[in-house]
């Protein structure tokens, strides 16, 4: 949603390289998910496969799949009223990546004359605020938005709430349900911390029509 700053020239100019140590304990704050793919199969039966993100599909629950200069970005799972987008970038093998990022969006919500606060969250620190926005038609209004981070193994998933989900911790949890059953595929490639992870359409979904139907689970 928002810009983000590099961490530090050193951080940005350095590639984080392979960890081919596997995976022994999920930490507290995933112990119910968002998966690693060595912790899930990704290829298990009801996911949609997007790539380095895999999101089992449920009744009642869509997938938009904009698109930047043809290249897909993000998802957006849409659930009646709320939505929440999802972002996932690679990280350093210690990790602690979140900290940085949420005060990277804290910036940004200064500089568009924002509000925020911090916020305490199923997933550990999260920001809520309130910014202005323009709608296409030109009226202005406040959306509010509610910004999660997960951290992985050598990856950073952040969730994003919009609508009514943002404000309502009863239509969050649907959406946070969707997100605790995601399973990330990371690979083995070294990336630059906070690269986002390639997410590619569904087989027999083109970015023309990008929405992928409803599944059940």
């Amino acid at each position: 949603m928002f810009g983000r700053r590099k961490k530090d020239a050193a951080a940005a100019e350095h590639p984080e390289t392979p960890d081919t140590a596997s995976e022994t304990t999920v930490p507290a704050t995933r112990s119910a998910g968002p998966w690693d793919s060595s912790e899930r199969d990704p290829d298990a039966p009801g996911y949609v496969d997007l790539g380095a993100l895999r999101i089992k599909g449920r009744d009642g629950v869509g997938l938009q799949l904009p698109t930047e200069n043809g290249q897909l970005t993000s998802v957006l799972v849409v659930v009646e009223g709320s939505a929440m987008e999802l972002r996932i970038f690679a990280a350093s093998r210690s990790g602690g990546e979140w900290g940085d990022v949420l005060t990277d969006l804290k910036r940004e919500v200064e500089r568009r004359e924002g509000e925020w606060k911090d916020a305490d969250g199923p997933f550990g620190p999260e920001l809520r605020f309130r910014v202005q926005v323009t709608a296409q038609d030109g009226r202005t209004g406040v959306q509010e938005s509610r910004i999660l981070g997960v951290e992985g193994p050598r990856w950073l998933l952040r969730a994003t709430l919009l609508g009514q989900a943002a404000v309502d911790e009863a239509a969050a949890e649907p959406l946070l349900e969707i997100l605790r059953d995601v399973v990330v595929v990371r690979g083995s490639d070294p990336r630059m911390v906070r690269e986002p992870l390639p997410l590619q359409m569904p087989p027999g979904v083109t970015p023309q029509g990008a929405q992928q139907p409803n599944q059940d689970a």
